[in-house]
């Protein structure tokens, strides 16, 4: 039984789960995706679905999207297991005429994405997909670990922090808050 490498959804923080219509769960085998959007009027792409086709890794057990792969060693029995489930939803979900015809479109999305395993295991890929002169076009990057010591918030737009969603919101007066500052202005 040899080992090989393929990709796995990765989820660092819950924005995929924002991000996405339908996000991918974590540690799934994943393809590029790009056949979802094959019979799909790239033009008319809006908000979540937009965000799928520009950067979603598809995750081929739930078919659902991850912005992040990480490489992964895989062994022939599982990556003969991923086949099968991507052949199963490609005959059943997306109209192969037949399992063979599914199974080959499987074998070679799968080979797609072993390709991109050609990096140390742990790697993590993002993909841009785009739509050009009427072909869809991926590009993919490897995001690098940060140095150590450094910053770990250092970067980040915005940090997610779960809450209990049955307690008070917060609320601020902002109005107020700047009325409060102009008066203690005034004072000094």
């Amino acid at each position: 039984m040899s080992a090989g490498r393929l990709p796995r959804t990765l989820r660092l923080d819950p924005s995929d789960t924002f991000v996405f219509v339908r996000a991918a769960e974590p540690g799934e085998w994943a393809v590029t995706g790009s056949f979802l959007f094959f019979d799909t009027d790239l033009a008319t792409l809006a908000g979540k679905e937009r965000a799928a086709f520009r950067s979603g890794f598809v995750g081929i057990d739930s078919l659902g999207f991850s912005t992040l792969v990480v490489v992964s060693e895989a062994s022939e029995a599982e990556r003969e297991a991923a086949v099968e489930v991507l052949a199963r939803h490609i005959h059943e979900r997306f109209g192969a005429p037949d399992r063979e015809a599914a199974r080959a479109a499987a074998r070679e999305e799968i080979e797609v994405a072993a390709s991109l395993c050609n990096l140390p295991v742990g790697s993590v890929v993002a993909m841009h997909r785009s739509e050009r002169d009427g072909e869809i076009r991926e590009e993919f990057r490897t995001l690098h670990q940060r140095a150590a010591g450094a910053d770990p918030l250092h970067g980040r737009a915005f940090h997610f922090v779960e809450t209990d969603e049955d307690g008070p919101e917060e609320q601020a007066d902002l109005v107020g808050l700047l009325n409060g500052a102009s008066a203690g202005a005034e004072r000094a």
